[in-house]
Order: C-alpha cells, then structure tokens, then sequence
C-alpha cells in the first residue's frame, strides 16, 4: 500500500432495527419508524423535514372514519393493493402501485380511508413530513407515477419546484428501487443533504452494513455507497436537508 495517498474514508452509516413503536386497533395496525433514532444522541426522533415512516396494514373491508390533519404533508405509497381515500372537497380517489398521493394538509385537510371486502390486504408506507411554515394552504395530489424498472431509482417525491412527480413543501426527496438478488445500485444523494433508507421487503448492504426486512439505515454524509441486494428486494430512500427550516406541529408528524 502507498503510505502516500490519503486513507479511503468511510461513510457514516448509521443502521436501526424495526420499531418497535407501533399501534393495533386490530383490522388497521401501524409501525412508526422514526430516522433521527437511527443516530446515537440526536435529540429529535424524526430527521430534518422527515417526521416518520409509517408501515401500515389495513385488512380488507376496514375502515377509517373521516378524521383531521394540520400541519403536515402526508404521503401514501402502495407498493401492492389500493387504498381508497375520500375527503371533504368531494375526492374519491384510488391509490395503487400506478398512482401516489400526497395530502398537503396545510391549516387543515379531512379525509378518510378504506379497503373493501374483496380488496387484498394492505401493507403500504405513509410518510410524514414536517412542512416549512404553518398553515398553509390545505391540497392534495394524486398523480400516475412512472412505471418501475428493475435495478434503477424512481423518483416519486421532491420539494416545490423540482421535476418530480408530486412536491412536499420542504426539503426532502424521494426514491424507490426494486433491486434483484446481487444487483448493486449506489444510494440517492445530494450535496449536503443526507439520506434514510428504508427496507420495505428483501435485504441489502448498504455500504459494509447489512440491512434487512422492515430496517433501515441513515448516511449522514456526502458519501457514494453501494446497495447490494442480498435478495429481491424494494427500498425506499430519503434524501433530506437536515438544515431546512421545520414546524413541528403536525397531527400526527410532528
């Protein structure tokens, strides 16, 4: 080894095991992952604009009675199955592995969900994150997103004014990727941002960390790291400002 070249550093990568936070109200169940957990000593359970990611499961023929959000902008992403959503502003609207939806809650959004009984059941994640300012204006979109294609990202979300199919109003963008077994890709990143990878199904090393079903990892630098598929695997990655201005009163987000 050349004692003269400077040693190769590697990324900080930080990794969590499933949360173990989680609700049962028995046909809907939820596990919240928080990404700031994943980093000994940081004093906010969420990561910047990134509140949580939330695993969810709603059998077939339940349903969640119209409720209230403020504060937050929430996305729904249904790998497999529907989700039906209806609102105050008269939506019924679907939401499949072809269309993601994103409720800008602002001061104020009232919705509810539903599978019917011959629906599948339902394992999605909803992401919530915190916005910028408070009270904004209250919207939603639904929106068709591009059709995946093996061992390359698909970019889903990203802040206002970006190229991305749907926005949040802060800085986080988002990414999914179905990897098959041994095939490699190298993890979202942007300058000075820092990204949260989550493991929907499969497994993967990220870096030199091994990460399986349901965990996660966060890289809290500028690094190029390597995803290696141990197994067929979906994933779903988070690149966040950790430095962007953020509210912290969202229903549910915060």
């Amino acid at each position: 080894m050349d004692d003269s070249l400077p040693a190769r550093t590697q990324p900080r990568i930080h990794t969590a095991p499933r949360t173990d936070v989680s609700q049962d109200q028995g046909k809907f169940r939820i596990h919240f992952n928080f990404p700031g957990r994943a980093v000994p000593d940081h004093d906010d359970h969420g990561y910047g604009p990134l509140a949580t990611v939330v695993e969810s499961f709603m059998d077939p023929g339940t349903f969640i009675r119209m409720h209230q959000h403020r504060n937050e902008e929430i996305v729904s992403w249904v790998p497999d199955g529907v989700m039906r959503h209806d609102d105050r502003q008269d939506n019924a609207l679907v939401t499949d592995p072809e269309h993601l939806m994103v409720m800008n809650a602002g001061s104020g959004f009232w919705h509810s969900e539903e599978t019917l009984a011959d629906d599948p059941p339902l394992r999605m994640l909803q992401i919530f994150v915190r916005p910028h300012s408070l009270d904004l204006e209250p919207g939603i979109q639904h929106e068709p997103i591009p059709d995946p294609v093996p061992n390359e990202w698909r970019h889903l979300f990203g802040p206002e004014g970006t190229d991305a199919p749907l926005s949040v109003r802060n800085d986080v963008d988002c990414h999914d990727c179905r990897l098959e077994a041994d095939a490699t890709t190298t993890l979202p990143s942007r300058s000075g941002w820092h990204t949260y990878l989550y493991v929907f199904d499969g497994a993967v090393d990220v870096g030199e960390e091994s990460v399986g079903y349901t965990e996660s990892a966060l890289v809290t630098d500028e690094s190029e790291v390597p995803v290696t598929a141990t197994e067929d695997s979906t994933v779903v990655a988070f690149t966040i400002n950790p430095d962007a201005p953020v509210t912290r009163q969202g229903t549910i987000g915060r």
